[in-house]
């Protein structure tokens, strides 16, 4: 067989690789961008739906709950139905919930809208890298996923800001209103633009998914309204406990199912479960703080939503220039080292907020803890992706970096879960006092999860890719190319 390939060939592989990448890199910024978007409108949901401090944890809780909780399952559909199927059916989704969301009446109805969109996000997100590989050209795929991974962050970066700016501007409901139009072309986009392809078809693990859906549910619900209802009453332990009982299940049957949503034998690597409770640690403390900190800007210093947007730009786009160097550095001399400085510099700068933050508090004195915190965050983001990738084999490098993902996502609901609570218990928005004593408390609890993740950090072996055999590794990679081409 003739290995030169014609002209007519060669664009119109280049054709395909281009239609994929602005597809997936459209989709990918319009679902980054949703995870923290609302951050800064909090405050006007907040007034306009009479809500307190319960609605605006759903608000966030929600779109982060199901977005964890069936990241691992919507891939595993994907492989078995179809990926652009299921792609475009993730888009429908989002588009939906998006307008959903922006017709709210009440709380009930946003947080429902919100819930559906995470569902969406985690069958959408995932898929954009993996139509993308399947598309590029192997000698372009680095940068293809350097584009990637930057409109990614450039989405989560710019969320506060555009949001902020939205909600100024306009209404609050416009930040759900913006999706419509770009989710509707992109669902007609990806329809006559990408093409099918299908993965080894695993069998679902629907009861594993239903087991920790419903014991993830159980423990957030008690955590969010224990301050409401009381920490000892019986919906709170009842919650709390069920929830508890339901995850150990789960766990259980994991460990005996022959096809699991999360299998148990990647944690018998020491690697592997450090980084993984680092990823919990980090995102518990940081995005329970960021949730707080995002509405100080707004109710105790008085700036306007698309100012503390823009404000807040120096902690997130501190994020996209650390994160390369981070991940540079890593191939340099090892995951370890950076991500022990990462972990420092955030333990450092939320520290540094605790005890400066005031009701007069300039924006300047806080410019030195937000590039603190953002450039830590970047530091870790890399080399924890390298050292998942690194603790595994490489046919378990997909549903290694699901469940990381999982994982981190899981630590950012239980941290505004637990950090709401703890404001809830010492302070609340009746005054910028009584708002700043709040957020004292809860971000020195921010600040002991991160340290402990720094400390924690210490104990990560210093290692390498686990070792495959050649033969295997042949094979797997044989069958790799075989699962993402069928199709096309």
């Amino acid at each position: 067989m003739d290995s030169t390939t014609s002209p007519d060939a060669s664009e119109a592989t280049t054709g395909h690789f281009g239609r994929t990448m602005t597809v997936t890199a459209i989709a990918t910024f319009m679902v980054s961008l949703d995870q923290l978007v609302v951050t800064t409108a909090l405050t006007k949901i907040r007034e306009h739906l009479h809500t307190g401090l319960e609605g605006l944890e759903w608000t966030v809780n929600a779109y982060t709950l199901t977005f964890a909780v069936f990241l691992l399952t919507a891939s595993a559909l994907a492989e078995r139905f179809g990926r652009r199927r299921l792609f475009v059916a993730g888009l429908v989704l989002f588009t939906a919930s998006s307008a959903m969301a922006a017709l709210a009446p009440g709380i009930g109805v946003l947080i429902a809208a919100r819930a559906i969109q995470g569902l969406g996000s985690a069958i959408v997100l995932p898929l954009t890298l993996t139509l993308l590989s399947a598309a590029v050209p192997p000698s372009k795929r680095g940068a293809a996923l350097g584009v990637w991974g930057g409109v990614g962050g450039l989405g989560v970066a710019l969320g506060p800001v555009i949001g902020g700016f939205i909600t100024e501007s306009a209404s609050w409901q416009w930040i759900f209103w913006l999706n419509v139009p770009i989710g509707a072309v992109l669902i007609v986009l990806s329809s006559a633009w990408l093409t099918e392809s299908f993965g080894p078809a695993a069998k679902l693990d629907l009861v594993g998914t239903v087991l920790a859906s419903v014991g993830l549910l159980g423990v957030v619900v008690s955590i969010i309204r224990g301050d409401a209802e009381g920490w000892t009453s019986a919906q709170t332990l009842g919650s709390g406990i069920g929830g508890l009982v339901v995850l150990a299940a789960f766990v259980a049957w994991e460990l005996r199912t022959p096809h699991p949503m999360l299998p148990m034998r990647l944690f018998a690597g020491r690697a592997f479960t450090t980084v993984n409770l680092l990823s919990l640690f980090m995102f518990f403390g940081m995005f329970g703080s960021i949730f707080l900190i995002t509405q100080y800007l707004q109710a105790a210093l008085g700036y306007s939503p698309f100012a503390a947007g823009l404000r807040f730009l120096a902690w997130t786009g501190v994020v996209l220039i650390a994160a390369p160097l981070g991940g540079g550095l890593s191939d340099k001399i090892g995951g370890k080292p950076i991500i022990v400085a990462g972990l420092v510099l955030q333990s450092v700068g939320l520290l540094w907020l605790a005890l400066s933050i005031t009701t007069g508090s300039s924006f300047l004195s806080l410019v030195p803890a937000f590039v603190c915190n953002g450039f830590g965050m970047g530091l870790y983001f890399g080399p924890a992706g390298n050292v998942v990738m690194g603790s595994v084999r490489r046919e378990e490098e997909g549903i290694a970096s699901g469940a990381n993902n999982a994982i981190r996502e899981l630590g950012g609901v239980f941290g505004v879960a637990v950090l709401a609570a703890v404001f809830a218990g010492h302070g609340g928005y009746d005054s910028r006092e009584h708002y700043v004593h709040g957020m004292h408390v809860a971000l020195w609890v921010g600040f002991a999860f991160v340290a402990l993740g720094a400390v924690t950090a210490l104990l990560m072996p210093r290692q390498g890719r686990v070792a495959v055999p050649e033969a295997e590794s042949a094979t797997a990679t044989r069958e790799a190319r075989t699962a993402v081409a069928v199709g096309e």
